[in-house]
């Protein structure tokens, strides 16, 4: 049921003043009895005085009214002590965790009791506390996967230059390009990483237009025809024609040469990738195909996650940065769609996108 606490405070106030309406009744009552009764004895075998009875009625309605008052004030205390360590209680224990949170114990949680709305707000700070948590161990981890990737290309680069400088080493062009390769390495992990904090940014926002699906994805098949062919894997395309979406042309890009980057990176040679697309009720599916090794079922309830990688070793021969998925993961879902992997002779990577 809502609003509970509502319903409490509401029916503690009713409580209030019918107590005050009962005992102004009482009180008028017995004292007005008590006068009309001391009037009688009074009054008994002498003439009948009006000053005399107006006076016990006077006095009758002002002790009434005092008595009233001092019920009222005595039920009001009460009533207003026993409110305001009901409700100041849970209040003063969230603010305790808060403060807590702010200097930095995230495993402090307030202690819920009931299903009324304080409840619900000590539920609230808990589920915030836990996201805190995750978001500072993803924080941590991060930092860390940041580190490792700048570290490594940095330690090849200075030993080959401390080789060169030393003469151990001629300049031949293999390992002038091999230097070359690692600044790649680093340039492109700077990329992915501020592609990463643009689509986390709060003004991020795609520019939708109908997008024709059949000629984009033959242009994204021509622009990754040569790094297919210089590693010899097929690349096949199998898509319906007429196929129309309203999405970001160049972020619908973004996420195919990143998902065909990904399989042609664990596609061995002679192998083959396959890129299919076809109509839902109210969507589209794409559908990324590889004859790789295929996925661990260890590994497919991270893999879209940042700098994840299934290589433990963390090979850079053997995989990329580790970022190319978790930016098809926040485009994929900036269009209101959802992506996911699985298994089967070879990676299946699929996305579905609403039309519109």
């Amino acid at each position: 049921m809502k609003n509970k606490l509502y319903i409490r405070l509401a029916g503690i106030i009713i409580a209030m003043a019918t107590g005050i309406l009962f005992i102004s009744a009482i009180s008028i009552s017995i004292t007005t009895h008590y006068h009309i009764i001391m009037y009688e004895k009074q009054a008994a075998g002498a003439d009948h005085s009006m000053p005399q009875l107006n006076n016990h009625l006077e006095q009758a309605i002002l002790q009434s009214v005092l008595w009233t008052c001092l019920g009222a004030i005595v039920l009001a205390i009460c009533l207003g002590l026993y409110v305001a360590r009901k409700i100041s209680a849970p209040l003063i224990e969230m603010k305790l965790v808060a403060e807590k949170m702010t200097e930095g114990q995230l495993d402090s949680r307030t202690v819920v009791h009931g299903t009324d709305e304080l409840s619900e707000l000590g539920t609230s700070i808990n589920e915030l506390a836990e996201q805190l948590q995750k978001m500072e161990k993803i924080r941590v981890t991060m930092t860390e996967d940041i580190a490792h990737e700048l570290r490594t290309p940095l330690a090849t680069l200075k030993s080959h230059m401390r080789a060169l400088e030393d003469g151990i080493w001629e300049p031949t062009p293999e390992r002038i390009h091999s230097c070359y390769e690692e600044i790649e390495r680093l340039a492109d992990l700077i990329v992915e990483l501020e592609a990463l904090n643009e689509l986390d940014s709060p003004v991020f926002r795609l520019v939708r237009s109908e997008v024709e699906l059949d000629p984009l994805l033959q242009k994204v098949i021509h622009l990754m025809s040569a790094a297919f062919c210089e590693k010899e894997v097929r690349l096949n395309l199998k898509a319906v024609p007429g196929i129309k979406l309203f999405a970001d042309r160049d972020r619908l890009t973004q996420i195919l040469v990143n998902l065909l980057s990904n399989a042609l990176k664990f596609t061995p040679p002679q192998g083959e990738v396959t890129v299919e697309a076809r109509e839902e009720k109210s969507s589209v599916l794409l559908t990324v195909r590889d004859t790789g090794a295929g996925i661990s079922p260890a590994d497919l309830p991270y893999l879209f996650e940042r700098f994840y990688r299934g290589d433990k070793s963390r090979n850079r021969k053997s995989g990329g940065s580790g970022l190319g998925l978790a930016i098809v993961q926040k485009l994929v879902q900036a269009h209101g769609g959802e992506v996911w992997a699985e298994s089967s002779q070879g990676a299946v990577f699929y996305v579905r996108i609403p039309f519109s």
